[in-house]
């Protein structure tokens, strides 16, 4: 595994495009976010999500977040914003705030878990936007850990638990940590609370 530096910020333009050249390529690669670092692969692969799956030892029948650059990324490739999920976005994003929405055909099966959505979030964090756009489209964003174990905000203990499994951590030190992202289902008229999370939902249903 290479292991590379980033200053959260000003992140090196050759580091992001590596990572984001090997996510191209079908191989996994560990990314720091606004919360804990994260596994990043091609979502519309799916080699790429099978090599996800084995890095983590996780059976594949649960669903995976996505992060990706920015909203017109995500509505350029995953489809556009119901009125209530572009609501919701226009307030938490960037942030931890995953909005799941509906899947495209596309996907790789294993990154809804077959429920025919996704969960998608813009991260409050550079280096993860930029790898993203390098990516060119949203990227899975399930923890950096093996399956079972604690997720971590450390890439000491990243490598430590996935140094032989993925291609690539890019480390920036610390994340923040704290609470996961909330995560609120828009495919209805309604939105549904799915995990407690950073966001509060008492909070969040003030933006409607």
């Amino acid at each position: 595994m290479r292991r590379v530096w980033v200053d959260p910020a000003s992140p090196q333009r050759d580091a992001i495009e590596e990572a984001g050249k090997w996510i191209r390529a079908g191989r996994v690669v560990a990314i720091p976010t606004d919360t804990l670092y994260g596994l990043a692969a091609d979502p519309f692969s799916d080699a790429a999500v099978d090599a996800l799956f084995a890095a983590k030892g996780r059976p594949a029948e649960r669903a995976v977040p996505l992060i990706a650059g920015d909203r017109e990324q995500v509505e350029r490739v995953l489809g556009r914003l119901t009125p209530l999920g572009a609501a919701l976005a226009e307030r938490g994003w960037p942030g931890p705030l995953t909005l799941v929405v509906a899947a495209p055909r596309s996907l790789a099966a294993g990154v809804t878990g077959g429920t025919g959505t996704v969960g998608v979030r813009v991260p409050n964090h550079a280096v993860a936007r930029a790898i993203a756009r390098a990516a060119g489209g949203p990227v899975t964003a399930t923890s950096a850990n093996i399956s079972g174990q604690p997720a971590t905000d450390d890439p000491d203990r990243v490598e430590a638990a996935l140094g032989g499994r993925i291609e690539m951590l890019v480390d920036v030190g610390r994340t923040a940590g704290g609470l996961p992202s909330t995560i609120v289902d828009v495919t209805g008229a309604e939105p549904r609370l799915i995990r407690a999370g950073a966001v509060p939902w008492d909070e969040m249903v003030t933006w409607l």
